[in-house]
């Protein structure tokens, strides 16, 4: 008789996975853990009977949370990850030769020993790497209370619920703002539009109020299902404004191994959105940029000058589960 794990994450939805092997079944501190082989996908790892990645498409969901920002960043040494404890994201980081630092807090230290044993084919050595600095801790208080500073903020959240429901407050936003150094690039998952437009929203909102861009980008991940997972982007410049050239020359340059889903050509398709995915993107309002500009007439002559040499110098380049 086959056995059958069911997530129920959308109220009257259900997805089903062929249960062929129970590989561990515990709850640590936080949460229920377990690791099971599937009929389909290989490995799938599930936090309170919610998927969080599975072997057979995992790629999708790590690779564009990494990569897209890297790139369109193009001088990240130093890289925070708040959550995901699979190890997928920090393994795809480490890629990057050009990252000197990559620090990962998670809070359930169960979660990591699990990916350690069952889920070699995600994780890979990223937590043996010697540029990792692991910590197993409260993200949102090593946000509130690190001096150090970072180049990309990664914060692979789960759904807001228990004690992840911290990571989706403004307070944690504003302090992940703290910690990005200049031109720094945050990225978060942000789930399924079709499923939970609402977030996506939300969330969009929150990020107009910390920082001067937002915005959304989308891949497709098998079992996130209902359609496009969000991610969504801050920054205080627009990411979506680079040299297609430039970022096609920064994943010659990378070298990256073993990609499966994301190439450069993905990296600016990943933007367009479908018109109902659009449609709860909140338009930033001009009020709050025009606040910037509001100085006396001495200072804005002051500032007037820096400008202008700096465009003299270089000529402006053209070009948004856990869940």
């Amino acid at each position: 008789m086959t056995t059958w794990f069911n997530e129920t994450l959308y109220k009257g939805f259900r997805q089903s996975h062929e249960v062929r092997k129970v590989l561990f079944e515990g709850r640590s501190k936080y949460q229920n853990v377990g690791v099971f082989e599937s009929g389909r996908f290989g490995r799938i790892l599930a936090l309170d009977g919610v998927v969080q990645c599975t072997e057979g498409d995992e790629f999708v969901y790590h690779e564009m949370l990494t990569h897209l920002p890297i790139l369109a960043h193009g001088k990240v040494e130093s890289v925070l990850i708040i959550g995901g404890g699979d190890g997928g994201i920090l393994e795809e980081v480490l890629k990057h030769k050009s990252v000197k630092r990559a620090t990962m807090v998670e809070i359930d230290g169960e979660v990591i020993e699990v990916a350690r044993k069952y889920l070699p084919k995600i994780c890979g050595k990223a937590f043996s790497d010697k540029r990792t600095n692991l910590i197993v801790g409260d993200g949102a208080a090593y946000v509130a209370e690190t001096k150090n500073r970072y180049d990309l903020v990664i914060v692979d959240r789960p759904d807001p619920v228990g004690p992840a429901t911290v990571l989706f407050s403004e307070g944690f936003y504003r302090n992940c703002r703290r910690v990005m150094k200049p031109n720094a690039i945050l990225v978060a998952q942000n789930g399924v539009p079709h499923m939970q437009g609402p977030e996506l929203t939300e969330a969009i909102k929150l990020f107009q109020k910390i920082w001067a861009d937002s915005g959304s980008y989308l891949a497709v991940v098998p079992t996130y299902v209902c359609g496009f997972m969000s991610m969504t982007w801050a920054s205080d410049r627009d990411i979506t404004d680079v040299d297609p050239r430039q970022v096609f020359a920064r994943f010659d340059k990378a070298k990256l191994p073993a990609l499966r889903y994301y190439n450069p050509e993905i990296h600016f398709a990943a933007f367009a959105l479908p018109n109902f995915v659009a449609g709860l993107i909140p338009a930033p309002k001009a009020a709050a940029k025009r606040t910037v500009a509001k100085k006396s007439p001495a200072k804005k002559k002051a500032a007037k000058a820096p400008a202008k040499s700096k465009k003299a110098a270089a000529p402006k380049r053209k070009a948004a589960k856990k869940r």
